[in-house]
């Protein structure tokens, strides 16, 4: 579903992931893999006022909600978008099944953390993490009672805790963003400036110690190929320059992985998102060949192989 983005074409990522090998990238790591289809979309019906195509978007929360609390109890799904906004359904599922367990890592350039007041384009794609953590419109109206409706039907009432909320590569983020960031408490976060000053591997290390002092059991990656720089994504909707590289790409999928199957990790993975692949603006299947290339990376793929 991409009816809440700044462009549409990325409902034509999961097919373009699908055609750059996705299940033979998961199947030749011992991976047991089912493609259970393509969400149904809904035809776009915007009105007048309100939040842009609200009723083909809440009805396409609802059913990735479902399908993902189902998925859950019986393997790890992985979610393909459309829009980021897709994650709000997604990542409901996830709490749905998992409750305050779950923690959260949003691998983006932006952190969605916009409200229908603050949002400068009025896209539900910049505003995921505000519904998930239940933030208010801070509006009257139209707008409010559909936020409402996202919040109250979409997301389980007990929300996502900030100390749950992990950001991941965040480079562009704009001034009503920050303001609600600001008020977060507990979160963890890693800019591209603290990536550069650090190195991936250090940012990572504290991520895995703010989620084994914080006490998550699940963890739900939700990644945005816009957090990669154009030059290896150039298909997708709100592209950065300065984005991860792609050696630091396939470090951070390879070093979350070691991470995981360590045998005294507390937590495991509980799913994942990947979005906002837009074969419209891409170049030779670009992104989704990279997005495909990182998702063998979080599940194992190594140069030398998986240890026997």
């Amino acid at each position: 579903m991409d009816l809440c983005g700044a462009r549409q074409g990325s409902r034509l990522g999961p097919g373009a992931a699908r055609l750059a090998g996705l299940s033979a990238a998961l199947e030749s790591l011992g991976l047991s893999f089912a493609d259970l289809g393509d969400v149904p979309l809904l035809p776009e019906k915007t009105a007048s006022e309100g939040l842009r195509n609200f009723e083909p978007a809440i009805a396409t929360y609802l059913e990735l909600k479902k399908q993902v609390s189902e998925s859950t109890k019986r393997g790890t799904p992985l979610v393909l978008g459309g829009d980021h906004s897709n994650s709000i359904g997604s990542v409901a599922g996830a709490m749905e099944a998992f409750g305050d367990d779950l923690a959260v890592l949003w691998v983006d350039a932006h952190a969605d953390v916009n409200t229908p007041a603050t949002s400068p384009s009025g896209n539900l794609h910049g505003m995921p993490m505000a519904a998930l953590l239940g933030m208010s419109s801070g509006l009257h109206g139209l707008k409010d009672l559909q936020w409402q409706d996202i919040l109250d039907v979409v997301v389980p009432k007990s929300r996502l805790k900030p100390e749950r909320a992990a950001w991941f590569g965040l480079r562009d983020v704009d001034g009503g963003e920050r303001d609600h960031y600001l008020k977060l408490k507990g979160e963890y976060t890693a800019t591209m400036y603290d990536i550069d000053r650090h190195g991936i591997v250090t940012c990572l290390q504290r991520l895995d110690g703010w989620l084994r002092n914080g006490g998550a059991r699940k963890l739900w990656i939700s990644f945005d190929v816009d957090a990669l720089d154009p030059i290896l994504a150039p298909g997708t909707g709100t592209a950065v320059r300065g984005g991860l590289t792609y050696r630091e790409m396939h470090l951070m999928g390879e070093f979350l992985n070691e991470l995981l199957e360590t045998p005294d990790c507390p937590y495991s993975l509980a799913g994942l998102d990947v979005v906002e692949i837009n074969p419209l603006f891409d170049t030779n299947n670009e992104t989704a060949r990279t997005a495909v290339e990182w998702i063998g990376s979080l599940f194992g793929k190594t140069i030398l192989g998986r240890p026997r």
